[in-house]
């Protein structure tokens, strides 16, 4: 049986090691439900894979569990769509207020050249 000649240093044993760490997933936002999942999978919330059902995540629940589950969809689905008419109704803003701002530049630009004439 081989033994080892001389003992293997800390930094050397550490540097060895060095490619066994955990390493960050990458998590997406389902299409779905907007919850987070593992890209090219099923979502394990309600079992969607680019927005065609794959797998009947109700099948296994009882009736109080199904209509809980249901409901929390429902409300994350609600919530989701909250959020983007609030982006784009900020979004709205934004433009309006640049427009805004530009056109204020315009007149203090022609004002500034009429000065200067």
């Amino acid at each position: 049986m081989g033994l080892p000649v001389k003992r293997h240093t800390s930094s050397k044993r550490k540097r060895r090691r060095s490619h066994l760490g955990l390493q960050e997933c990458n998590l997406v936002k389902c299409s779905h439900c907007g919850n987070q999942a593992l890209s090219h999978r099923v979502c394990g919330e309600c079992g969607y894979y680019k927005n065609i059902q794959v797998v009947d995540v109700f099948a296994k629940l009882d009736k109080k569990e199904k209509k809980k589950k249901e409901k929390e969809l429902t409300m994350k689905g609600k919530e989701v769509v909250k959020k983007e008419k609030e982006l784009a109704i900020n979004e709205k803003e934004i433009e309006k207020s640049v427009k805004e701002i530009t056109k204020e530049k315009k007149k203090t630009n022609d004002l500034l050249k009429n000065k200067k004439k």
